[in-house]
């Protein structure tokens, strides 16, 4: 009897010392910090372009607070559902997202040489953003069966194909980032799930041939890679961005100019509160906010991975796999891209960037990790 009392006095003693009581509270407690530093960041990267063109600083400040309170609804909603039902609703999901892909290529607006958007009133719907999530659910269902029943994964299949027509209709926009990340990540589940070694390098190869088949398609694709490697050698024209990115981080130095008093978003640097909005967090919280920010996603790899560990089955692996490379991948990625060391894609650092559609896709990716997480085998 008193071994027992000692060992449940331990057992309270542990759970008291534990910041979360379980992997999900960490995902969300990470996710909602990021949210609050992406919203201090949006207003301070942004009011002085709100100013300029909308005659008030909390132009998007406003709607970026709408676009989280979606977001919530979004991830209140996949928190709630049993994610084995999105199985079900995938026809719907799927048609909806194709229709609108190529809704957006026809009625569109254009907006610097691409259709993107669909206008919805006064806001606007990102189909490629959707893709994204759906891209993810099509590979884990597929993935789940054949790794589940030991089968042989295969490329050429009808989920492969759909996800190459969403990866194609993106392109098309054009918008290359984003179509390699509809793509990308369900390849990358391909190898996570144990895609034959000699598939491995035939995929890399192909990966090869159709990046040079993309960046030649359109010129300006080739230039932003050659200026990777030198941005100053064309500082004035492709190199530019880059150019102003590594400069207001470097300005930030250790501890930052602080809020609001970065000079970089007076019209120096392009998409000040979109893509490149973490050189402004740099610039204005210094080396220290980066660390902090790295720390955050480096912590949410970690819950994601300790969630896809203990999911219930391979359906629920697969999926809060795909949604981790989602997120991380997408940080990475903005992150090399901000800090020189990758082409200006396009890709926006989540609950960090502005951006309607991929913070709300981003946040219900939450919801359905965190569900997961919920319902798998407890620790």
């Amino acid at each position: 009897m008193a071994t027992d009392s000692v060992q449940k006095e331990d057992s309270i003693q542990n759970e008291k010392k534990r910041f979360w009581n379980n992997d999900m509270e960490a995902i969300i407690g990470i996710m909602v910090v990021l949210l609050i530093l992406g919203t201090i960041n949006v207003f301070s990267s942004s009011f002085i372009l709100a100013e300029a063109e909308f005659d008030t600083p909390y132009f998007f400040l406003k709607r970026h607070l709408i676009n989280i309170a979606i977001g919530f609804i979004a991830f209140g909603i996949c928190f709630r559902t049993d994610y084995h039902r999105w199985r079900g609703l995938m026809p719907f999901v799927l048609g909806f997202t194709v229709i609108s892909l190529v809704l957006v290529l026809i009625i569109g607006p254009q907006v610097n040489g691409a259709r993107r958007w669909l206008p919805l009133g006064v806001t606007q719907f990102q189909p490629a953003e959707m893709a994204k999530l759906v891209s993810i659910m099509i590979a884990a269902a597929y993935l789940s069966l054949q790794v589940k029943k030991n089968r042989e994964i295969k490329f050429f299949t009808v989920q492969m194909g759909i996800i190459g027509a969403m990866f194609v209709l993106t392109e098309l926009e054009p918008d290359m980032g984003t179509a390699c990340i509809i793509i990308g990540i369900p390849l990358i589940m391909y190898v996570v799930a144990g895609l034959d070694r000699r598939k491995i390098f035939w995929l890399i190869g192909a990966i090869v041939t159709g990046g040079i088949l993309m960046i030649l398609r359109n010129p300006y694709r080739l230039e932003r890679l050659k200026v990777t490697f030198d941005p100053w050698s064309d500082a004035q024209n492709y190199g530019y961005q880059t150019v102003q990115s590594l400069s207001a981080i470097g300005s930030g130095e250790l501890t930052g100019m602080g809020l609001g008093v970065g000079v970089s978003k007076y019209d120096y640097l392009p998409e000040a509160h979109t893509d490149f909005a973490f050189a402004i967090f740099c610039q204005e919280n210094g080396f220290l906010g980066a660390i902090f920010v790295f720390m955050l996603f480096a912590a949410l790899t970690v819950y994601a991975a300790r969630v896809a560990g203990r999911a219930r089955d391979e359906y629920g692996q697969m999926l809060a796999v795909g949604v981790m490379i989602l997120v991380v991948g997408q940080a990475i990625g903005n992150l090399l891209m901000v800090g020189g060391m990758f082409p200006v894609v396009g890709i926006p650092l989540p609950f960090i960037s502005y951006g309607g559609t991929s913070l709300i896709m981003t946040m219900a990716s939450m919801g359905i990790l965190v569900n997961v997480g919920r319902l798998g085998k407890k620790e």
